[in-house]
Parts: C-alpha cells; sequence; structure tokens
C-alpha cells in the first residue's frame, strides 16, 4: 500500500534517493522495504506513453543509438488516386500503381525496426508517349506527400569524370528538398525523367564508352538498389577538397519515367505482329492501336536497358496515349485546366474570358493532328492567345469570347495548317 507524505518513516526512493517527505506518496515494491516516490512514478509513465506510441517507437542507427520514427500520416490508396483525379485526367492503371507502391512505401518507413520481416522498396517505371501525365502525376503527388520530393532530368548525368553532372548529384535536390536534412531526406521520393534518354545505344560492343547511356545506368543501380552514397551538398562535380555528405538509399524510393519512342515496334515483334500492315502469325485479340497495354521487361531490354536496372524498378505501368475525348477534357476539366488558367489571367485585369465548345474542339483537332498529347494543347492555346492577352489590357474591354473561326485564324496566321474537311 503506497504511504502518504504523513507517514513519517525514514525512508527513500530506490530510484532518486528522494526521502519521503520531497513526494506526495511513496509506492511500495514487492519487495519490502523498498519504494518509489511519485516523481519518478510520473517519469516512468511519461518515457512508456512515449515508448508505446507510433510516434515513439525507436530504431537503432548505424551508430547504435536509438533514434526515434516520426509517426507518417499514411493516406489510403483510394485517397491517393482520387487526389490524382482532380488533376490528371484518365490513367487509371498508372494512378493505381502509384497510390499503392506510395502507400507502401510510408508503410515501409513507419516499419518497427525489430521487425523479422524486411519489407522491400519497389520502384517504378512509367512508360508512355509525350504529354500523357508522367510528369504531372509525379509533382501532383509531391503537393500530397509528406516526405522530401524531387523531380530530375536523366539526360543531363554522365559517368564521373565526364561534361555532365556527377549521378549522385540527384540526391543533391532530394537534400536540398529536406533542407539538408539527411534523416529526412533518406525516407524521400525521386522522381528520375526521360529514363529512355539513357539507353543502351546499340547492342553491338564499340570501343568508345557510352557515358550518356549505359555508363549512367550502371552508376543508377547502387543508388536504385540502396546502399550509402557520398552526395556533394551543392551539386555538381565532386572536388577532392568538398565536404560530402553520406546519404543511405535503402529507403528512398524511385519512381522512373519515359516516352519510350518507338518500342511500339519492340512490342509488336514479340506479339508477332506489325505496327502497320497485315501479319498472318499475329495473335488474335491483340489491340494493335495501343501496344503499350502490352509492355513488358524483356521491351524495356530490347529498347536499350541493362537487366540490372530492369531488375531493380520491378513495378512496370503504361499511360495510355489521349484521344479526342479525354484531351478535351484536360481543356476544362482538372483544377489547373489549361482554359481555367487562361481565364484567371484575364480576370486579373477585370475580362471575363469565354471559349466556344467550337473553339475547344478545334484546339483539340489541331493537338491530335500533331500528337503532342496535353503540351500541345498549351502551345496551340498560347499561340491562339497572345494577341488578346497583348491588346486587351491596355483596352476598356469586360469579355472576351474566343470562337472557333478566331482560333483558326490565329493559328493561320501562326503558320498552322488547319483542315477544313
Amino acid at each position: 500500500m503506497a504511504k502518504k507524505k504523513s507517514d513519517q518513516q525514514d525512508i527513500t526512493c530506490a530510484f532518486c534517493g528522494s526521502p519521503a517527505s520531497a513526494s506526495e506518496v511513496m509506492v511500495p515494491s514487492r519487495y519490502e522495504g523498498i519504494y518509489i516516490c511519485s516523481n519518478c512514478v510520473e517519469q516512468l509513465g511519461d518515457i512508456l506513453k512515449d515508448y508505446m506510441s507510433p510516434a515513439g517507437k525507436t530504431s537503432k542507427s548505424a551508430s547504435g543509438k536509438e533514434e526515434k520514427k516520426e509517426a507518417l500520416s499514411i493516406p489510403k490508396p483510394a485517397e491517393i488516386k482520387q487526389f490524382l483525379d482532380d488533376y490528371v485526367i484518365g490513367q487509371d492503371a498508372a494512378k493505381r500503381f502509384l497510390s499503392v507502391a506510395v502507400y507502401n512505401h510510408y508503410k515501409r518507413l513507419s516499419q518497427p525496426s525489430d521487425d523479422d520481416v524486411d519489407i522491400e522498396k519497389s520502384n517504378i517505371i512509367m512508360v508512355g508517349p509525350t504529354g500523357t501525365g508522367k510528369t504531372l502525376l509525379a509533382k501532383t503527388i509531391a503537393r500530397l506527400l509528406d516526405v522530401p520530393f524531387t523531380i530530375v532530368d536523366a539526360t543531363v548525368l554522365t559517368q564521373a569524370g565526364y561534361v555532365g553532372e556527377d549521378i549522385e548529384s540527384l540526391l543533391t535536390r532530394l537534400l536540398q528538398a529536406a533542407d539538408y536534412d539527411v534523416e529526412k531526406a533518406q525516407r524521400g521520393i525521386v522522381f528520375i525523367d526521360e529514363i529512355d534518354k539513357i539507353g543502351r545505344k546499340g547492342d553491338n560492343p564499340s570501343i568508345t564508352r557510352d557515358v550518356s547511356g549505359e555508363g549512367v545506368q550502371q552508376g543508377l543501380l547502387k543508388l536504385l538498389e540502396g546502399s550509402i552514397v557520398n552526395v556533394p551538398p551543392q551539386g555538381g562535380r565532386k572536388h577532392p577538397e568538398q565536404r560530402m555528405i553520406p546519404v543511405d538509399t535503402k529507403n528512398i524510393l524511385f519512381i522512373c519515367g519515359g516516352a519510350f519512342e518507338g518500342i511500339e515496334r519492340k512490342i509488336a515483334q514479340r506479339l508477332n505482329s506489325h505496327v502497320v500492315g497485315y501479319s498472318p502469325n499475329a495473335r488474335k485479340g491483340v489491340n494493335r492501336d495501343n501496344f503499350l497495354q502490352y509492355v513488358a521487361p524483356q521491351d524495356l531490354r530490347s529498347f536499350g536497358l541493362i537487366p540490372e536496372i530492369i531488375g531493380r524498378l520491378p513495378i512496370l505501368t503504361h499511360l495510355e496515349p489521349l484521344d479526342a475525348q479525354a484531351l478535351r477534357r484536360v481543356l476544362t476539366e482538372p483544377k489547373n485546366a489549361i482554359v481555367r488558367q487562361y481565364v484567371k489571367l484575364f480576370a486579373m485585369d477585370g475580362v471575363k474570358l469565354e471559349f466556344t465548345p467550337e473553339a475547344l474542339d478545334k484546339i483539340v483537332e489541331k493537338a491530335i493532328e500533331y500528337k503532342l498529347g496535353a503540351r500541345g494543347l498549351r502551345s496551340i492555346v498560347e499561340t491562339v492567345m497572345i494577341d488578346p492577352m497583348f491588346e486587351i489590357p491596355s483596352t476598356k474591354k469586360k469579355k472576351f469570347e474566343v470562337t472557333a473561326e478566331f482560333v483558326e485564324d490565329k493559328l493561320r496566321g501562326a503558320n498552322f495548317e488547319i483542315n477544313n474537311a
């Protein structure tokens, strides 16, 4: 039974050694004559509360010291996809892959260090034509995440010692996104854009080194697999006297994207079909209008990616080419739709901007002709709107309507060919 302060006994706390007079209550133990003061009990309660809560679970670092794992607010895959739907039209398959991968990445970060099962990370590679939303998906996810996120371009990377940027410099941007907090950066996500541009130039060995192609792929292996990499804090080339920052990439999720222009022919050859023409041995049921939906790891190898890097990108997904209906929705539906952006620009000048349905159809028609996807829409709308954006701010107009005839006239003046079929 606990002894109160009023009970005058010559006893002390077995933990802190304070006398009974310094504590409200002295809690007895199962051993006779041994007591714990109420102050120590309260402190032990706080320690246990921190230890048992998700935010206070500890893990041991490389130095052997215990470190707290921060609690992560984990959005469910359906919530991630719903957020992506607000900004990206279509591409449901790619959204599902990305949502699950990001969700599992969060769960890996909150996994206790003493767990017997070590969950491996699943890096992703996305294949899709230009303008289908690969980079937009990555940028949109960045708005939702609580972990550092950065987008890097694979085309500027070369092997160490050659003109260009060192491969390790892509982690510099992740460090910058994390305000140079190494622990935070080691839980981040890196999106490598234009991964197809570092494909092997040919299957035949050459006496010259492929320093911007296969050489970069080989350099990326250790980053994708998970290892401790010395990163230059300011990026660029490594300097012998520069102080490096060691970064462990084990818990960094890598998402790669590329257009892989011409991979449809590789897929058609594997399926014993042809992109154009008739093949007597072609498989039945193959949708020849969209070969990308049949993309497989062996197609990436035929394109020029080495087997080692394909194995470190286990999740392969594709993005569908945008048809006329999808491009029409891209113009008006997303929260940051192109039309909404221009309406906002004109509203800042007190002008109400409107596009007729026929004008939007004409813009979509031209984008399909140039096969530039959603990026083509932006280029065409900018060409159409450049004169009104120059002239209207100097006038007293309060309303401006964009018609199909206006679009046709501006595109013809900009040397865009218009089909009047």
